[in-house]
């Protein structure tokens, strides 16, 4: 199959991806609440992982699909653009990127151990069920945290219950049939554009997959930037690292074993650490970013991208 198609394939089945996970979000939210599951719960469940839900996806199915290094460069390449790209173009734009300290403290931290505990099994070589379990456990904690935290600003946990419809019910397995499939695609289409254009799957998954699946936030920062409406939470961009990487990684570690690439232990994991570290360290200050650390970041990005594609070809 020629490179053109199969990049109409891949743009395609992106774009499908983008917006199967978007509607499945939605209808999950709405049966939430139906059956009267609590806010607090659906906000830090359902919120995070929608705005992770096509990494995970292709993420997962690259794993089960024999691809595995193409899910750990989704999830590792995805949480670097998120942290430099994303809050880098959004500052750059005068986007207002803001947060507080307890944020800071706990997100912040959560990423970084995340990160940290993902790096030394990394090191002990092929990501198996221990690592699955170890990162789903960690998980847990950072949930039950969430949890309690938004219990001392709602008074009521529960939402009245109703009837979703079956209208809702349908749409919602409607909309994840179509996400795993588009999911499916997407990777396959990816593997076989790195097989005509002989390039590493790991660098598909670091920059186009990774990129790629992350799309809508960018395309939504970019929008609210020029309408000067623009407010992203760096709680919201860590939340979703949180989630690409305990999640990401450790449910599909539970039934394959992740291979580990040498590049990624010395290059990918300590550049999301340093630029995880650097974005803290220039928000403590004054709880902002500023226009000069937005091009700091995005300067990182593209120094990061252009030594890792040297060094992989």
């Amino acid at each position: 199959m020629s490179p053109i198609i199969l990049i109409v394939i891949f743009c395609t089945s992106l774009i499908g991806v983008i917006r199967a996970a978007d509607i499945f979000v939605d209808r999950i939210v709405d049966i939430g609440r139906a059956l009267g599951i609590s806010q607090i719960i659906l906000g830090v469940t359902v919120a995070a992982a929608g705005t992770s839900l096509p990494e995970f996806g292709s993420a997962m199915i690259s794993v089960l699909t024999g691809s595995p290094e193409l899910g750990v460069g989704v999830v590792i390449g995805s949480n670097i653009w998120n942290i430099a790209g994303i809050i880098g173009i959004s500052a750059i734009l005068s986007c207002a990127v803001t947060t507080n300290r307890d944020e800071i403290r706990r997100d912040g931290l959560f990423g970084l151990l995340s990160i940290l505990i993902l790096s030394y099994f990394m090191l002990m070589g092929p990501i198996g069920p221990l690592t699955g379990a170890v990162l789903l456990s960690v998980y847990g904690v950072y949930l039950l945290i969430l949890i309690k935290k938004q219990r001392k600003y709602y008074t009521s946990h529960l939402i009245e219950g109703g009837d979703a419809g079956w209208k809702t019910i349908t749409t919602a397995i409607l909309s994840f049939v179509g996400l795993v499939v588009f999911c499916r695609v997407l990777v396959y289409s990816a593997v076989e554009i790195a097989g005509v254009l002989h390039i590493p799957e790991m660098i598909v998954g670091l920059f186009a997959l990774a990129i790629g699946t992350s799309l809508a936030e960018l395309v939504v920062a970019v929008n609210s930037a020029r309408k000067h409406m623009c407010s992203l939470s760096l709680g919201t961009v860590l939340g979703s690292n949180i989630f690409n990487i305990l999640i990401g990684i450790g449910v599909p570690s539970l039934f394959v074993k992740i291979p580990v690439e040498p590049l990624s232990v010395v290059l990918d994991a300590p550049i999301l650490i340093a630029v995880t570290v650097i974005v803290m360290y220039f928000m403590w200050t004054d709880m902002e970013l500023r226009r000069v650390e937005g091009v700091v970041l995005l300067i990182i990005y593209i120094i990061y991208a252009a030594l890792r594609i040297a060094t992989t070809s």
